[in-house]
């Protein structure tokens, strides 16, 4: 059974950065796709960046929300079996918890599969 293991966040002030790792317990070249979610309190989970095509195309084919285009940068290290969401000039409505997923492209819109149990990203004003 697949495991996907976030880490990196924590309390930062607005402006900072964080860098969050997703740690998976097989080949994640195997993959078609990977995402990282936010889901702020009260509020229901939301995909903020996806990659796919990692293996074939350096640095693959990312796609992200309005909402951080910019700011965050998603990528992978398959040496590792390795996921990154670098986070940089963080707003406070950037407050949520953080889950990264593996998952496929369908009719072009990223589709998860399995869940991390997330990691807490707080930014303080």
């Amino acid at each position: 059974q697949l495991q996907l293991v976030e880490s990196g966040g924590g309390l930062v002030q607005a402006g900072g950065s964080l860098r969050l790792s997703c740690g998976a317990s097989a080949n994640i070249f195997a993959f078609n796709a990977m995402g990282w979610h936010r889901q702020p309190p009260g509020e229901q989970r939301e995909v903020v960046a996806s990659i796919h095509h990692f293996r074939q195309v350096a640095g693959g084919i990312t796609n992200y929300a309005d909402s951080v285009k910019g700011r965050f940068t998603i990528s992978t290290d398959g040496a590792k079996n390795i996921m990154y969401l670098q986070m940089n000039s963080l707003k406070p409505d950037d407050t949520g918890v953080y889950y990264c997923s593996r998952g496929r492209y369908v009719a072009g819109k990223y589709v998860r599969d399995a869940y991390g149990q997330g990691t807490q990203v707080t930014v303080s004003s």
